[in-house]
């Protein structure tokens, strides 16, 4: 219990660390490589950027672009880790191979070199898989037990080493969606203010503040890009995971029913 609560505190600090470190390096990366001096006419970032400059452009886009910045550094950042982690859990190998490899020995009952194939493969599947053939010597030789419950004995165990799984497969998906969420919502924010300013600009007596007329659009044209580009990739991200999350999830359910199928029929 302990480990798993060091675990789990490990977990929301890393998490923690890389809002703020995405923070620091969003407002950085907005204030000394765009906002940089060198990106605006007359070398002064509060003047026009110079034509063709997109930093400059994209820095117009206000105190809102930071913000965009850093949502998407953490999204890249759960990307990189959600494809680490899945590859690490995927194991070694081809897991159709696997299954079917598993399902041969299983058939001819060879139970110690399918628990020696799961050593090999290393991943979540074998990791389910591993947790059952270890049960299943002990209710083979399990005197007490009838036929129907060794079954149902086993059965129970491959579905708690199962859901012992699922949570380090689907671990910090929950930020991608949450991402594809706010990201575009964050980036309407900068959309409204800067139409705000912009209509601001026009309805100044006189000629139009041409200056804050174009400081206004760029925000809003800006942070409505930002906050698209966001939304969208954390959609994909997250449909992509979860959709190999699945594909993880029915190898885990076909392997523990060819499992619990070839159990049933040696007690008969």
């Amino acid at each position: 219990m302990k480990g798993q609560t060091l675990k789990d505190a490990l977990k929301s600090s890393f998490v923690l660390a890389v809002i703020l470190l995405c923070a620091l390096a969003g407002y950085l990366i907005y204030s000394q490589i765009m906002g940089s001096p060198v990106n605006f006419e007359g070398g002064n970032n509060a003047g026009h950027p110079i034509p063709g400059n997109y930093l400059a452009i994209i820095y117009k886009g206000g105190f809102i672009v930071p913000i965009l910045i850093a949502i998407n550094l953490i999204l890249l950042t759960f990307i990189v880790e959600r494809m680490i982690s899945l590859s690490a859990a995927s194991g070694k190998g081809n897991l159709n191979a696997f299954v079917r490899e598993l399902q041969t020995k299983l058939n001819d009952n060879k139970i110690e070199e399918a628990s020696q194939l799961c050593d090999k493969q290393r991943g979540s599947l074998a990791n389910v898989m591993k947790a059952g053939l270890s049960r299943y010597r002990i209710l083979q030789s399990d005197k007490t037990l009838m036929n129907d419950q060794k079954v149902l004995a086993l059965q129970k165990d491959l579905e708690e080493a199962t859901a012992l799984e699922l949570p380090v497969l689907s671990q910090n998906l929950i930020i991608m969606s949450t991402i594809a969420s706010i990201s575009v919502l964050v980036g309407l924010i900068g959309t409204v203010l800067g139409m705000i300013r912009a209509f601001g600009a026009l309805a100044t007596a006189g000629a139009p503040d041409s200056l804050a007329l174009a400081n206004g659009i760029s925000e809003a044209l800006v942070n409505t890009a930002f906050g698209i580009t966001g939304s969208t990739i954390a959609i994909i991200a997250y449909n992509y995971f979860s959709a190999r999350i699945d594909g993880v999830t029915y190898k885990m359910d076909e392997a523990s029913f060819s499992l619990t199928s070839t159990f049933a029929s040696t007690l008969k």
